[in-house]
C-alpha cells in the first residue's frame, strides 16, 4: 500500500464503518475484475460505500492524496471497464440500492446507482410501466454501470440504449464536488452534460442517484422463434423485416454453434437442425402487432424459415428468451474458455461480415460462435478456446482483433454496448484520427484534470491535461497486455 492509499484509509476511517473498508488481500482480490476475467488486478484498497456523502469524501481524500479510483457497481461488465488499480482505491457502489420512488404520472423512477436493471421494472410494472433498457445481465447489472457504460439489450432496435432513458444525474466530480446534472423535464438547456457523462466509463466521476425515463407497457407483445437452413438465410429474412418498414423490438440471431451450447446450458429446445434461430419479438397496440406479425411470418417463410413457433403467454415467451440470454454463460459448456467481443456494422454488411469472419475461424483454426442484435448489426462474436492449449489464447486473441479491424473497415464501431474500457483501448486509434482523440480527452480533462478518475481506461496513451496536443511517436510507450497488445494498465496480470 502506498503512503497516498494509507493517508486516505486514515481518512476515511473517521468517516466509514470498519466493514466498509477492506484492506485484507483475500478481500480485496474478490474485487480483482470485472465480466471481462483476462485481466485481474487486486486494487490496494476497497471502500464499501452506503452514501452519496461516503462516496464524496472516499473521492476528496483521493484527490487530496492524488489516488487515481475506480468505481464498481455489480462488476458484470465485458470491457475491463471497473478493473481496478493497483495502486488506487475501489469505490463499490452495490450498496446504494435505495428505489426512491416511481411517478407514473412523470413516467420516471428515481434510483441509487446499486439498484439492480430489472428491479425497476418489477417496482414500475403495478403502475403500468418498466425501464427499457435491457441488456443480457439485467438480473444482476446495476444502473450505475448501466449509465457507466451505455448499455443497451436485445430491446434497444426500437427503444434505444440507456443515454436515452436518463434524465437527469446526481454524481460526484473527480474532486470529490457533489453536483446535479440535467433536470427532470423533458429537455435542460445548454451543453448535454447527461449525455458526455452517460458512456463516459467512470471517466468523469461517479454517478450516486439516476432519475430515469419509464416506458408505458404495450398493449401486446408477441414473440416468435424461426429456425433456418443457414445464418445468410436468417439474416435476408432480418433485412427483409426492416426493408418493410416494421421496427420490431428485438431481433436477434444465434448461429449453430451458439445454439449447441445453449441447448447443453439450459435445454432451450429450439428447432433441431437449424444452421440459425431468428427471435423476433414485436409490441405495440395489438392490432398493429396481429397485422406486423403475419407480415414477418410471410417474410420468414419466404426465407427459407423451416419452423416457426409463437409465444402464447408470457411463459412461453420466457422460454423462447431462454437460450439466447444465457448464450454467453452457456458458451462454456462447450469450450473451457471463450473471448466476447462487442463489435457493430450497418445491417447491410452483416452477409459480407459473417462470411469473412468464417473464412478467418477456418484458416486460424479456431472456432467462433455467432451471437447478435441482428437488427442494428451488433456482433457478438463468442471466441473460442483452450487456454491450457500452446498459443491457443494468442490465436483467440488475433481473430478478436481480426473481428474488429473487419467491423471498421465495413463502416462500422468496435463496441456497440460494452464499452471500450481496459481491454479495447488498443483499437480505438484504428477508428479516430491523433486530433479526434485529443479532443475527447480534452473533455476529460474538464472534468478531471488530475487524471485520477479511472485511469487507463478507454484511450490508448492518455495525454496530460494542459500539455499541448502531439501526435502518438514511435517512442510512446506500449505496455504489453494479452497477446503482445498495447494497454496502458498498472500492476495488470492476466491469464
Amino acid at each position: 500500500m502506498t503512503t497516498g492509499v494509507q493517508q486516505v484509509l486514515a481518512e476515511l476511517e473517521g468517516v466509514l464503518p470498519a466493514h466498509g473498508l477492506l484492506t485484507d488481500p483475500s478481500q480485496r482480490e474478490t474485487y480483482a475484475c470485472d465480466g471481462l476475467a483476462a485481466y485481474r488486478v487486486i486494487p490496494a484498497l476497497v471502500v464499501l460505500v452506503e452514501s452519496a456523502e461516503q462516496v464524496a469524501a472516499t473521492v476528496r481524500a483521493c484527490a487530496r492524496h492524488e489516488v487515481p479510483f475506480v468505481a464498481r457497481g455489480s462488476g458484470t461488465g465485458l470491457s475491463g471497464g471497473a478493473l481496478p488499480h493497483a495502486d488506487g482505491v475501489l469505490v463499490v457502489t452495490s450498496r446504494l440500492r435505495t428505489l426512491h420512488e416511481v411517478r407514473a404520472e412523470d413516467q420516471r423512477a428515481v434510483v441509487d446507482p446499486g439498484v439492480i436493471n430489472l428491479a425497476v421494472s418489477r417496482a414500475a410494472e403495478p403502475v403500468g410501466y418498466y425501464f427499457a433498457p435491457d441488456p443480457s445481465s439485467q438480473q444482476i447489472c446495476s444502473i450505475g454501470g448501466n449509465v457507466a457504460e451505455n448499455s443497451g439489450g436485445a430491446h434497444c432496435l426500437k427503444y434505444g440504449f440507456t443515454s436515452g432513458h436518463v434524465l437527469a444525474l446526481d454524481l460526484v466530480t473527480p474532486d470529490g464536488e457533489q453536483v446535479r446534472i440535467g433536470t427532470e423535464a423533458p429537455d435542460s438547456p445548454g451543453y448535454d452534460l447527461v449525455g458526455t457523462f452517460v458512456g463516459s466509463e467512470g471517466t468523469l466521476g461517479i454517478a450516486t442517484r439516476a432519475v430515469v425515463r419509464l416506458t408505458r407497457l404495450p398493449e401486446e407483445v408477441r414473440t416468435a422463434l424461426g429456425g433456418f437452413p443457414t445464418i445468410d438465410q436468417a439474416g435476408a429474412a432480418t433485412s427483409a423485416i426492416i426493408a418493410a418498414g416494421i421496427i420490431p423490438a428485438a431481433i436477434e440471431i444465434m448461429d449453430a454453434l451458439a445454439v449447441e451450447a445453449a441447448e447443453k446450458a439450459v435445454s432451450c429446445g429450439y428447432p433441431e437442425g437449424a444452421g440459425a434461430v431468428l427471435v423476433v419479438e414485436l409490441d405495440g397496440p395489438a392490432g398493429e402487432v396481429a397485422h406486423e406479425f403475419a407480415e414477418v411470418e410471410r417474410l420468414c417463410r419466404e426465407h427459407g424459415c423451416f419452423e416457426l413457433r409463437v409465444a402464447t403467454d408470457a411463459a412461453e415467451r420466457a422460454e423462447i428468451w431462454k437460450g439466447r440470454k444465457s448464450a454467453f454463460a452457456a458458451v462454456g459448456r462447450i469450450s473451457p474458455d471463450y473471448i466476447v467481443q462487442d463489435g457493430v456494422v450497418p445491417r447491410t454488411a452483416l452477409p459480407a461480415v459473417l462470411a469473412e469472419m468464417g473464412r478467418i475461424s477456418a484458416e486460424r483454426g479456431v472456432r467462433v460462435a455467432n451471437v447478435f442484435h441482428a437488427g442494428d448489426g451488433n456482433l457478438h462474436p463468442l471466441v473460442l478456446f483452450d487456454a491450457a492449449e500452446q498459443g491457443a489464447t494468442e490465436r483467440a486473441e488475433e481473430v478478436s482483433g481480426m473481428i474488429l479491424d473487419l467491423c471498421i473497415r465495413h463502416g462500422g464501431s468496435i463496441t456497440g454496448e460494452h464499452g471500450v474500457g481496459a481491454d479495447k483501448a488498443r483499437y480505438l486509434p484504428r477508428m479516430f484520427t491523433d486530433e479526434d482523440l485529443d479532443t475527447m480527452q480534452l473533455v476529460r480533462c474538464a472534468f478531471d484534470p488530475a487524471g485520477l478518475a479511472n485511469p487507463g481506461k478507454i484511450y490508448p496513451t492518455p495525454r496530460l491535461c494542459g500539455e499541448r496536443p502531439r501526435r502518438v511517436g514511435a517512442a510512446d510507450p506500449a505496455p504489453a497486455g494479452p497477446a503482445g497488445a498495447a494497454v496502458d494498465l498498472e500492476g495488470v496480470e492476466v491469464f
